[in-house]
Parts: C-alpha cells; structure tokens; sequence
C-alpha cells in the first residue's frame, strides 16, 4: 500500500495527497506532519514498533471539504486520490487515483459567505517583444472565460491586482519580473508546459482572433483539464476585451477610493459596493461588483441602464413584486458548473426547480415596465418548462443529500423501481408479521427480528428464554453477552428477498439521478443565458432600491468639457454619520475650469470632497444614479488619484517616490477626457523642493492635459497662481475660530483659505499645551516677514524643469536679531543660521533648530 501511494505522491509533489482507506482520508509523511499542525489534527504512526515509523493522520471522508478548505485558503493544492474499485469484490491492492487536484485558483464550493465574490484562476504568457503579455482568467463555479493583451508589464499588474486572482498559471519560460511580482503579491505559481488545442480548446476560442490569446487560453484550459478531470461543458465561450473598454481605474485609485475594498479593514463594508448592494442573488452580487471595477464609456449603454432605472423607480409596486421573485433565485451559474462537474445532489436540482419556476414570473413583472431595455430582457427569458416537469417528476420534494442511498427519486417515475420498492416495503411488513407470529409459538414476548450489515437479519432472543427457543426450527447465528441470535429458513428466503430488492432498488436510482443530471446538462447554455438576465435585472433594481432610499438622482450626460454637481454628497460618508449631520457641497467645472485647487486646514474634509467627485463619476458610469440634487457629467474615460500617504510594500519603495510614480503615471496617460484626483502632492519632502513640484505639475496638467483636476494642498503660495492660469480657480473649505476653538465647516467656499490651522488641528489632537504654546511663538516669528512666491511658468514644454526663484535667506536671517546689539555668541548662531541648509530641512527640523538657537540665546542673556 505504501508503494502505491508513494508512486501517487510522486506525481503531485507540490500538493497534499489525501489518500483514501475505508471511511478516512489519510495523509502520510510530510504531509502528515505539515498538515496535522494546519489542520490541527492528532499526528500518529503506521508500523509504529519499526525501526522507521510512518508519520500519519487521516479525516473522515464525510467532512473532508473543511479540511480542503482550510489548506486552500493558505494557498496549497490538495490531490484527492480516491479508491476506484470495491474492495468487497476486489482480490490484492485496491486500485487508486486522484480525481482531483483542487487548488486556490480552481475551488468552486467557496462557501456562503464568498457567494458574490469571483475566484478568478490566470494565466500569463509574454510576447514575442518582451513588453507585452496576453492574459487569461476563468472561473470554474461561474463558466466566465475571458481574455486580454496588455502593452506593458504596469497594465499586467494592475490587471492582475484588480482581479484579485489567487493563482497564475505560467509556461515553463517567462520573464523573471512577472515571477517577483507574482511572490510579491502572495499569488501561487502553477507551470504548464502543455498548450495542447484540443476540440474543447478550440470551440471555447472559436471567437478569438489572436494567435498569442489563443496560446494563452489553451495554456488555461489544458492546466485546468489536467487538475479537474472531469467534464467543463458549463465554460463559456472566451471572450476578448481591452482595458480601454471601459472607464480605466487604476489598482492604486480603486484602492484609494475604496470601491470594493475598506483600506482599514479589508472588508466590503465602508465601500461603495457595500453601499449599492441590495442585490438578491448571488450572480446580482458578482455581477454588481463586476460593474463597480469596469464602468462603462459608452454614453447609449450608460443611457440605456439609467432609463431602466429611472423605469423601476417609478413603478414601486411592479418593482417590490419583482424583487420578491428574484428572492427565490438560487445561483444558477453555480448550479450549472456544479451540473457539469457531476457533483449536483438532489437538494441542488430542488433548488434549480425552485430558481426556473420564478422565471415567467420575472417575465410577467418585466412586461409591466415601459424601459425599452427591461422588455428586451423580458424577451430573452426563454421557456424552460421542459426541465421544471422534468424535476418535478423525478425528484423527491425532500431528497437527501447523497445520491447512492436511495430516497431521491419519487415514486411512479419507475416502473422497475416501484417493484424493487414495493418488494422491499411488503418485505418489512412479512419481518413484521413474522415476529408477532413467533412471540406467540414460542411464549417469548421480548423476541424481535433486526437487522446489522455483517449478519443480516436474525431473530433476536434473551438468555433468559433460552430455553424455550424451538431448536429444531432456529439455527444458531451468534451469541451476545445477553442474548442469543437465529435464523430460520423461512427467514433467510425473505432476506435474500429484501435485500436485493434495496441493494438494486439504490443502484437503480443513482442510475436514473444520473441520467436526469445528463438530461439537465444539455441546458446548461439556457441556464447560463437566464442566469446572466437576472444578475443585470438584480443589479438594476438595486440600483433604484438604493437610488429611492439615499435621494439620488439621474445625472444628465453632457458632451461638453463641464462638470456642474449641486448639492453633492460622498454617499458612503452620509450612509455612516447620517444624512442630517452630512453638509453637502457644489462641484462646479465649466468648460474653462479644468482645475480646483483646494485649500483648508486638515480634518476639514478637503479628501472627502475629492473622493465624492470621483465616486459620483463612477456611479454614473455603471449607470446608478448618483448622490446630488442634480448633476450634469461629461463621459471621463480615466481616473488617476493621488491621496494619503503610504509606502508600497510590493515594490519597497517610500511614500514619496510612490507620489511621484503615481503623479507620473496620472501625467503620462490622462487624456482631456481623464479626471484627476491630486491630493498634497509634494510634501514627502523638503518644503521648497515640494512647492516647485507641485506648482509644476499643475502648470503641466493646465498647460499640456486639460483634464478635470481636483488638487488639494497646503502650499497657499500656490494659490497666486489663479491670477496666472486661465483654467485654474481656487477654492478652499470653511473653517472659524470660536472662543479659540477650531470649527470646520466642511463647506467648500470660492477662493483660498486665509490661513492653515494647523496648531488647531495639533490642539485637537490632544498634544501637550506648553508644546501648542510653543509653536505659536515660533509660527509668529516665522510669519514676520512677506513670504516670496515662485512666478508662475504658463508656457512649459515637457523637459522643462521648473526651480524655485532665489530666496535671500541672509535678510531673512537678519530680521529675526534686527532689535538686539549682535555680541560674540550671536554672531556664532547667526554663522550657523547663514549656513543652514534650508532645502534640505523639513519644516520641522528647521522649528527644532530655531527652537535650540532659541534656548542658548535666553541662557547667555540670563546668565
């Protein structure tokens, strides 16, 4: 045996074997010993009185799928390697394979909690030019097949993180730096040589063009083929599609923005998919969470989804009769993948009934709205009866969940298995009419027949009676501690009777269950179909569900440069601290104001006010209405942002050269139709060096872009730049002192902010008073003198590099001693003053520098 399972295990080398004996799943070896710390399982020993003992621990085959999915959810592959003979009726070593190789990219029963999420498996094949790479991804519990070619290794790794894959399958060659960023990531790597195009591979790439998509995809399919084993007739047809599709959101902006993902939790909630979610179905879920990450660009489908949902909106009756259909809709894609891979049971096919019946229904409801696109989908909700009756028919209303014990199929389908059933049922009642017959023969009233697999049936008598059992009729079976079993003649006839008739009774319904899960399994396509109808259909109610209750409204689609939002509001801020404390504020870009530079103290709700700018276009874009009084948008075919301030642990690269890659990134690739999103763009370095970058970024953007451009900062020299960029207005948000308190307004006013609060701000942080104090004294000093500004560049070229202008920092030096006779310790601090490298300090190097010349000043005047 343990050559057998050692010759498996060298096939799977990168996987745990779980290798089946009897009832168990066992793992030996190093399996063993890695897996029973993992799974949390009592490790033992086979031959353990030998010199080598073998290191084992097994799980019950009935609750394996908790153990697979523990390992899989760490990332490894588990071998299921299953017993493929009875060994009842086997002489030696019972043949063994695996059935299944089940891996983070290809498991399908990811549970309810992940029911609305993708489990997308990639594969990643470079070109010819080493720079651009085709991709393809699947998801074996939905049939989604699709394809891509990316021009550079940045579009891969946004791809890559936006799909959120878990595992990449690689050829055996491919550039080392997709290898990095695959372990940077923490994706698996799986290698297949193999781009074997089969029939299969084929019709599934029937409608791709490329040669290196093709490649790509049979590299997919045949990975996929060799680890699953089994039928894949639910994939669905690859379909090839390019980034600039749709509204390209980069990994970094969907991050920022939070659109599916909190940056502090990791989780859904906080996000805008939480927000939109009132899907009722899983496939809604899924396809909700597609349309969130790729918003559309086509003005008429953005028309067409809005139209729907304004239609929905104005039919509240029609709508809730129809979100009551959708209720009873199970996961038809899932159903379907599970009816392909032959792992449906009973309950499955219940529910795949239950889900087919709502259809007329939903069809119905449809027919009661007048958006043209709701009765396009209302005709395409095909007639699926034929598989309702089939169902109906043949499966019990309550099955059980295996399909080899019997119970499954219903009563009057069969004409053979009513006989098996009927013999089986009349049988039971003769056992029964027999032990009343022989309690009273034999005056034993305790007597009673039962039945266990090893001996049968028997008749059952107490010690006690022993001695009036009729020897010459009972023959000896076995003997208990208590009791004493028989059988008669009569008896055994009936046995062989009964239990052939429930041995071939349960052999004929999993035939009969077999061949109706083969009937089913030539409508996959229809099923498919209706699946991906009632995912749009959930997604658009949804979107008028949350559009009714949040008092959104539909925008108007405009083709000029402008932007003009009234009453806006981050509809996920408002959803958490409440419509009433939410101050909502007017974004307003005509056609000459491409750029917002936006001042305030911080707290104030300057990023707010940029991230409600950018999820409003968003909504729009996957056609929600959006969260405003009203609102006129121009179509935006990118977003790039720029907010908060992090490292990137991928790259291992500090938050200022993140800034400037993402700054660059957004530079580069905006278009006039882009939106910008710059918040404090330059301050991960020296306060000059900061300025002169961020005033030439906004000249360039003004100058060269033209894009849509919210640019928040803390450099007010910058605001001069108003009265020098035509495009450019400023604005800033609202905050008053009372009583020396700061309060924010969070209200966005025309014009710069008069000053930064930012020892308020520090106060509400709770920092020391004598500090605050401290501070104040010196921002006092500071501000004594005019502060100069950098003339404004309005003609830049894109190698030009713009400086700050030469600041006389020895006048400045000067006036801070212009009221007191200079003696020799002031002429060595005010030496060391001129020779201050003030480019290369942070604003808080320079205060603690004053600070300590401050302290040796007041010591020698004291002493």
């Amino acid at each position: 045996m343990m050559e057998q399972y050692q010759q498996i295990k060298d096939q799977y080398p990168d996987a745990f074997l779980f290798y089946r004996l009897g009832d168990f799943y066992e793992l030996f070896n190093d399996d063993a010993i890695k897996g029973s710390q993992i799974m949390e399982l009592t490790l033992t020993n086979r031959s353990r009185n030998s010199e080598h003992p073998i290191p084992m621990c097994g799980v019950p085959h009935k609750a394996v799928k908790n153990y697979v999915d523990i390992l899989i959810d760490q990332g490894y592959k588990v071998a299921i390697c299953e017993q493929m003979e009875d060994p009842a009726l086997t002489k030696g070593m019972v043949k063994r394979e695996v059935v299944q190789l089940i891996t983070p990219g290809t498991q399908i029963d990811t549970g309810a909690e992940n029911a609305k999420d993708n489990n997308y498996l990639t594969a990643i094949m470079s070109q010819d030019d080493g720079e651009s790479y085709d991709l393809a991804y699947v998801d074996l519990a939905t049939g989604q097949l699709q394809v891509t070619t990316l021009a550079s290794f940045d579009e891969l790794t946004n791809e890559i993180i936006n799909l959120q894959t878990k595992e990449t399958v690689l050829p055996a060659e491919i550039n080392l730096e997709v290898t990095e960023l695959l372990n940077k990531l923490g994706i698996l790597i799986s290698h297949n040589a193999n781009q074997e195009v089969n029939s299969a591979t084929s019709y599934l790439s029937q409608n791709i063009d490329s040669e290196g998509q093709k490649a790509v995809l049979a590299q997919l399919l045949e990975y996929v083929r060799a680890t699953q084993k089994r039928s894949l007739d639910h994939l669905k047809k690859a379909v090839a599609y390019e980034p600039n599709y749709f509204l390209e959101i980069d990994h970094n902006s969907q991050y920022n923005l939070e659109l599916t993902k909190n940056i502090r939790t990791a989780k859904k909630s906080g996000t805008l998919l939480w927000l939109l979610d009132q899907t009722k179905t899983a496939m809604g879920g899924r396809k909700l969470k597609q349309w969130v990450e790729r918003p559309l660009i086509s003005r008429d489908a953005i028309s067409k989804r809005q139209e729907v949902v304004e239609d929905l909106l104005n039919h509240y009756y029609e709508r809730n009769q129809l979100t009551d259909d959708l209720i009873k809709v199970y996961d038809l894609e899932r159903l379907a993948s599970r009816i392909a891979f032959g792992s449906v049971n009973g309950r499955d096919l219940i529910q795949l009934k239950t889900s087919l019946e709502q259809m007329p229904k939903i069809r119905h409801a449809l027919d009661s709205f007048t958006a043209t696109s709701l009765k396009k989908l209302s005709r395409n909700i095909i007639s699926v009866d034929d598989l309702v009756d089939l169902i109906e028919q043949a499966i019990a209303d309550e099955p059980p969940i295996s399909v080899t014990e019997g119970g499954i199929i219903k009563d009057d389908y069969d004409k053979q298995l009513d006989a098996y059933r009927d013999a089986s049922k009349n049988g039971k009642q003769w056992l029964a009419n027999l032990e009343a017959q022989e309690r009273e023969i034999t005056g034993i009233n305790n007597l009673k027949i039962g039945f266990n697999r090893v001996f049968g049936y028997y008749i059952e008598v107490t010690k006690a009676n022993s001695s009036k059992v009729p020897t010459e009729r009972y023959q000896r079976k076995q003997t208990l501690t208590n009791s004493e079993r028989f059988t008669t003649p009569e008896l055994k006839e009936k046995e062989t009777l009964i239990l052939e008739a429930q041995d071939k009774s349960q052999s004929l319904e999993y035939e009969l269950f077999v061949k109706i899960r083969d009937t089913i399994k030539e409508s996959i396509d229809r099923i498919q179909q209706l699946a991906d109808i009632v995912a749009q259909i959930d997604v658009l109610q949804s979107f008028a569900s949350v559009s009714e209750e949040y008092r959104f409204v539909k925008p108007e689609l405009t083709k000029q440069h402008e932007v003009k939002i009234i009453a806006g509001r981050h509809p996920v801020v408002e959803k958490v601290i409440g419509h009433q404390k939410y101050i909502p504020n007017d974004i307003l870009m005509p056609e000459k104001t491409n750029i917002l530079l936006i001042t305030g103290p911080n707290m104030s709700g300057k990023s707010t006010f940029m991230r409600q700018m950018a999820l409003t276009v968003i909504m729009n874009q996957i056609g929600c209405f959006v969260p405003a009084e009203s609102a006129v948008l121009p179509i935006f075919d990118k977003i790039f942002t720029r907010i908060g301030a992090a490292d990137d642990l991928i790259s291992g690269e500090s938050t200022f050269m993140v800034e400037m890659k993402e700054a660059n990134n957004a530079l580069q690739h905006a278009t006039s139709n882009s939106l910008i999103l710059f918040d404090e763009i330059g301050r991960g370095t020296a306060t000059y060096d900061g300025m002169a970058l961020a005033q030439s970024i906004i000249e360039y953007d003004h100058n060269n872009i033209h894009a849509k451009t919210l640019f928040s900062t803390h450099y007010h020299e910058l605001t001069t730049l108003e009265s020098e960029l035509p495009e450019l207005k400023n604005v800033h948000v609202g905050a008053v002192e009372q009583n020396g308190e700061l309060v924010f307004l969070h209200h966005i006013e025309d014009g710069p902010v008069d000053k930064s609060y930012g020892i308020h701000v520090a106060k509400l942080a709770g920092l020391p008073s004598s500090l605050l104090d401290r501070a104040d004294t010196i921002l006092t000093e500071l501000e004594s003198e005019p502060t100069k500004t950098i003339s404004a560049n309005v003609t830049p070229t894109p190698t030009e590099q713009i400086t700050p202008a030469p600041i006389d920092v020895k006048d400045q030096q000067m006036s801070l001693f212009a009221e007191q006779s200079l003696d020799e310790n002031d002429e060595q601090v005010l030496h060391a003053l001129r020779h201050l490298d003030l480019m290369g300090k942070t604003p808080m190097q320079v205060m603690n520098q004053v600070y300590r010349w401050q302290q040796k000043l007041n010591k020698e005047t004291s002493d």
